[in-house]
C-alpha cells in the first residue's frame, strides 16, 4: 500500500487495486469517523457522484476504506473551488473544510470530487 497521508488526525494508504484506507486518531478521532462515515452514507443515499463511495466502516478499528475518487488537484481557481463545494450543498451536506487539498481528479470521467468528510455538516434541511 502506498501512504498518502500520516498526520496527528489520520493516516491514508492507497492499495494497490485502487481503495483508499482512512483510519482516524487523535483527538475525537471516534467523533470524526462517525462523522465521516453517517456523510458518505448520506450522500450516496441523494446519488452524489463525485465523493468516494463507502465500502467499508470498522468502528472497532476506526477504519473506513473507500472507493478511490482520483489524484490530488495541484491548481484549481478559487472560483471552481467555491463551484464544487457549492454544488455539493445541493445534496445536503456543507463540507467544512472548503480547501483546495479536498479535491481530487478523477481521470476516467474528468471530474473533479471531494473527499475527507470528516468535519462536514449535513444541513438540516435535507431529507
Amino acid at each position: 500500500m502506498l501512504q498518502v497521508k500520516d498526520t496527528l488526525r489520520a493516516t491514508v494508504q492507497v492499495s494497490f487495486d485502487g481503495r483508499v484506507f482512512k483510519t482516524y486518531h487523535g483527538k475525537d478521532a471516534q467523533q470524526r469517523y462517525d462523522r465521516e462515515v453517517q456523510v458518505l452514507r448520506h450522500l450516496e443515499a441523494r446519488g452524489c457522484g463525485f465523493v468516494p463511495r463507502l465500502l467499508e466502516a470498522d468502528p472497532t478499528k476506526l477504519r473506513i476504506i473507500t472507493s478511490n475518487c482520483g489524484t490530488r488537484v495541484e491548481h484549481l481557481d478559487a472560483d471552481r473551488t467555491r463551484e464544487l463545494f457549492a454544488e455539493l450543498e445541493g445534496y445536503g451536506v456543507r463540507h467544512d473544510d472548503p480547501d483546495m487539498r479536498n479535491v481530487t481528479y478523477r481521470q476516467a470521467d474528468g471530474r473533479f470530487c471531494i473527499v475527507d468528510f470528516e468535519l462536514a455538516t449535513i444541513l438540516p434541511d435535507s431529507p
